[in-house]
């Protein structure tokens, strides 16, 4: 099937509540004006320079997902061109996140990254991380930073148990934290977890944001770093 097609389908088979990322990393702007002419408009993106060389060549009115392990010194190159930075996993990266959208008065949405996966290789937080850092979160309010929920990536694999107890851990502390924080995390509403090979499970255990690469665009290209 061709791009255009491949995006139609995907909405066909997700919730109405389940929102579709197109994880277009390291395809051409041609192939995100496919996807974009068929209906799209949320995309996610891995690397800063590759990223930021695409976006002024893009429509005005895609919503961008930086979704990607981000290093804090490349924080400020990022922020003038994303809405949404999924994988923030330290403290120190949640600052410069902070400072950054601070001085550029510029909006940003944010996704914790916890590690729920097997494979020490993924990155994201533990149980405890997390919580101290919503608590250091706490004390330095923001209105540039919006805290939106929690993001993970489980287990490369096909054993569906397996997969299906690291998802249902993310979805049981983002439901503790959306009660213990209350009012003081207005927004927090989205689980982000599921992509192409595992969605069915994801969405099942709760997703509310899956991001789906090559079965919108096939195979990867070569990365740009």
């Amino acid at each position: 099937m061709s791009i255009d097609e491949n995006v139609l389908y995907w909405r066909r088979q997700l919730p109405p509540e389940v929102r579709l990322i197109a994880v277009s990393k390291t395809h051409p702007v041609e192939c995100i004006q496919e996807a974009y002419y068929a209906g799209q408009r949320a995309f996610g993106e891995n690397y800063v320079q590759e990223f930021i060389q695409k976006v002024p060549a893009l429509p005005k009115d895609i919503e961008w997902h930086f979704i990607g392990h981000l290093q804090s010194n490349k924080v400020k190159q990022l922020l003038p061109y994303t809405h949404w930075i999924h994988a923030v996993d330290s403290l120190k990266l949640l600052r410069e996140i902070e400072k950054q959208a601070d001085k550029q008065q510029r909006k940003i949405q944010v996704l914790l990254q916890m590690h729920i996966a097997s494979e020490e290789s993924k990155f994201g937080l533990d149980v405890q991380e997390l919580q101290a850092l919503l608590l250091a979160h706490r004390t330095q309010s923001n209105s540039w930073v919006e805290l939106r929920g929690l993001m993970g990536m489980a287990t490369f694999s096909d054993d569906e148990q397996l997969v299906r107890s690291e998802f249902k851990i993310l979805k049981q502390q983002f439901d503790a934290i959306r009660e213990s924080e209350g009012e003081r995390l207005r927004h927090w509403d989205t689980l982000s977890m599921g992509m192409s090979g595992d969605w069915k499970w994801a969405v099942e255990e709760g997703s509310t944001m899956v991001r789906i690469g090559s079965a919108i665009f096939g195979e990867r290209k070569k990365a740009t770093t």
